[in-house]
């Protein structure tokens, strides 16, 4: 009964903090096979040239999802987006492609470059609703849960 009631909250989108590397260190290591250490996000959350944004719960202020980029020139590249995987099919990731394009677009940035694994249909579907093209690949770039290595394609947009 009490769930027809319920309110839902838009999660909060905002930029991200050294502060925040724990809660972004434990989120990428639900996303991933092989997570990030904390150290190395601190240290790119840290650098002046990365672009770092959270989406929050309004209500809880727990961070549900993260995308780090960062700056070279007029170039960007997404190095990694991680969503909550109860938050997963939701738009969230949507969301925090919309918000840094538009800060990397103020800071100049003209391009934006990322790698994705061949075989992660869903992100690669997310990609190509935001116009990104296949520009090249990297054989066994990445590596598989079982340790295997897989093929990841190299995307390219414009940005506006």
């Amino acid at each position: 009964m009490f769930g027809l009631f319920a309110k839902t909250f838009a999660p909060q989108i905002r930029r991200l903090g050294v502060d925040d590397g724990a809660a972004c260190a434990a989120l990428h290591a639900s996303a991933f096979a092989f997570p990030w250490p904390q150290g190395d996000i601190e240290t790119l959350l840290l650098e002046r040239t990365t672009v770092a944004d959270g989406a929050f719960g309004s209500k809880t202020d727990d961070l549900q999802g993260f995308i780090l980029c960062r700056l070279a020139a007029d170039e960007a590249e997404i190095l990694t987006i991680a969503v909550a995987p109860r938050k997963r099919r939701k738009g969230l990731a949507g969301r925090l492609m919309t918000a840094s394009i538009a800060r990397l677009s103020t800071l100049g940035a003209k391009s934006l470059f990322l790698e994705v694994e061949a075989e992660n249909t869903a992100a690669r579907a997310l990609y190509k609703r935001f116009g990104f093209a296949t520009v090249g690949e990297r054989k066994s770039y990445y590596r598989k849960a079982d340790g295997t290595p897989a093929l990841a394609y190299i995307l390219r947009r414009t940005i506006v």
